[in-house]
């Protein structure tokens, strides 16, 4: 379990430099792990946001057969209390396209309230100029301005979002630039690894940046030495040995 401490130093990193440094202990293909393009990031100017995946199925386009299209939610709500810290909410909207809203103000209110750090749906959204102002982060495939005929199937069942396979527990970073899972084994040192990664990144960026005429045999240089320093840095965590 990680520590407080330990999930909110992860959010001082970007979501790609934690996809590159997830690269470097080898752990898993580099081509999976995250979500695809098809899940954005609705408020973009929004810090990084990490937490716990509880995951559910949904759908919109027919009425459930019976019981109150929200019967679920407090079974939902019940389930954050037995994750290991802040609930990232997973929704797989089942309806194909889409047929209306995943969430609204309300529920991401009550979700906000019960401890959830945010939530991620291939679905659709809706009171997005609501949402924005709960600091609430929310990921999406597209908005929708109804809620239709809302209702929540199966609650904590792995999900496909993204193209992405999420299990209830799994531990999701999102940005600007999507969203990312991160294997349990290896979050708590992610942190330490990628201060030393953007340290190494510097060794170009801070010669690129710099004002002035570049040479190219200068940045050259500086770009082998990159490559070394992080290809030693791969060398001694990397889980393949």
């Amino acid at each position: 379990m990680l520590s407080v401490e330990a999930l909110q130093k992860l959010t001082k990193f970007d979501t790609p430099t934690i996809c590159n440094v997830i690269e470097l202990f080898d752990v898993i293909p580099r081509n999976l792990g995250y979500m695809d393009g098809r899940v954005k990031c609705n408020f973009p100017e929004f810090p990084p946001v990490i937490g716990y995946a509880c995951t559910a199925a949904f759908r919109s386009d027919a009425p459930p057969k019976g019981g109150d299209a929200y019967g679920s939610l407090q079974k939902q709500l019940e389930q954050f209390a037995a994750l290991p810290g802040p609930a990232m909410v997973v929704f797989q909207d089942l309806d194909d396209p889409p047929a209306a809203a995943v969430f609204g103000e309300v529920m991401c209110s009550t979700y906000q309230a019960f401890g959830s750090a945010g939530l991620i749906t291939n679905g659709a959204g809706r009171d997005l100029e609501q949402v924005k102002a709960l600091k609430y982060s929310v990921f999406t495939g597209s908005s929708i301005c109804s809620h239709g005929y809302c209702h929540m199937l199966h609650l904590g069942l792995p999900v496909r979002v993204g193209g992405l396979m999420v299990n209830q527990g799994d531990l999701l970073h999102g940005d600007a630039n999507g969203v990312t899972s991160i294997p349990l084994e290896i979050a708590g040192e992610i942190a330490d690894v990628a201060t030393e990664f953007l340290a190494a990144e510097d060794i170009v960026m801070n010669y690129t940046k710099a004002p002035g005429p570049k040479n190219m045999g200068e940045y050259d240089k500086l770009r082998k030495e990159f490559q070394a320093v992080a290809a030693a840095l791969g060398k001694r965590v990397s889980r393949k040995k």
